[in-house]
């Protein structure tokens, strides 16, 4: 019977991810496993928990949002140690991508009886941070502002945060002139934002790149060119199915390697998170990561 340690992001969803796994927890222990949980106080201390059960031998569920998500599966990446998702956060994109149910009875089968899948991870290096490594997507730009104000909402939560967000970001938004370089080869890009994506999925359900797969070695790259705001916002809302991809203002390119830069300080995000500004490195690792699918 498998082992588990849960790392929990309390704060979650409004506080979800410790509810979350409080029904999902009965129905592992019901089966017979065991259930340790750890609650993060921040994200280098998610990391070591995680490293210490997976050099234990058991798997790791990481329990929250996109953020977690990608915190937990980066420090496992390579270490050959096997992570579980349980999807209880704002966006949740890294387990659409994979299909995850979050229901808890069907995500507990999942958890105790499926196999391990191998999945690509992102290396990240910037002169700012040090070496990360992440599971969805690296984005610089507007949308990266935009999970800035998403992640400070205080009252609205999910795809609503996602959207006023965006909104908000829109309006303020200037063009900026990029650098983007894929396997050596440099693209000038003037526009809204890059995107070098793993996962098809960001901002909570968004299909930012349709064709992204996780386990073929390679990073689509979108590029959302300048357009005028009204035609923004339509694309906007054509992430919802990723019809956004057919419009002359956006690029879509593939490689392992993507350097973006800009000409101003452009914020990027990975996973949820927005911590600084470019440039910045995103590699992608082939078949790093072991997750329950």
């Amino acid at each position: 019977m498998r082992q588990f340690t849960a790392v929990v992001n309390p704060s979650a969803g409004g506080a979800g991810g410790a509810a979350a796994l409080l029904a999902l927890a009965r129905l592992l222990r019901e089966a017979g496993a065991d259930l340790r949980t750890e609650y993060s106080r921040s994200l280098d201390h998610a990391r070591e928990v995680a490293r210490t059960a997976g050099e234990q031998g058991r798997v790791v569920l990481a329990v929250g949002g996109d953020g977690i998500a990608g915190c937990v599966g980066g420090a496992l990446s390579g270490t050959g140690a096997t992570l579980g998702l349980v999807p209880a956060g704002r966006g949740n994109d890294f387990a659409r991508a994979l299909g995850l149910d979050p229901d808890p009875a069907a995500l507990s089968r999942t958890l105790l009886h499926g196999d391990p899948r191998p999945v690509d991870t992102i290396e990240v290096e910037s002169a700012v941070h040090d070496r990360t490594v992440v599971l969805g997507s690296v984005y610089a730009g507007v949308d990266a502002l935009a999970n800035r104000h998403a992640n400070r909402a205080r009252v609205l939560r999910g795809s609503a945060s996602y959207y006023a967000g965006g909104l908000r970001a829109v309006a303020a938004w200037r063009t900026a002139h990029y650098r983007v370089t894929v396997d050596g080869e440099e693209h000038p890009h003037a526009g809204y934002t890059v995107v070098a994506a793993n996962s098809g999925y960001y901002g909570s359900g968004r299909l930012i790149a349709p064709d992204a797969r996780v386990d073929d070695g390679l990073l689509d790259v979108v590029m959302i060119r300048q357009a005028p705001r009204r035609l923004f916002f339509t694309l906007m809302n054509e992430l919802r199915t990723g019809g956004h991809v057919h419009r002359p203002e956006v690029q879509v390119l593939r490689g392992r390697e993507i350097r973006i830069a800009a000409d101003r300080d452009v914020p990027y995000g990975t996973d949820g998170e927005v911590e600084a500004v470019l440039p910045v490195t995103a590699r992608v690792l082939p078949g790093a990561l072991r997750v329950l699918c």
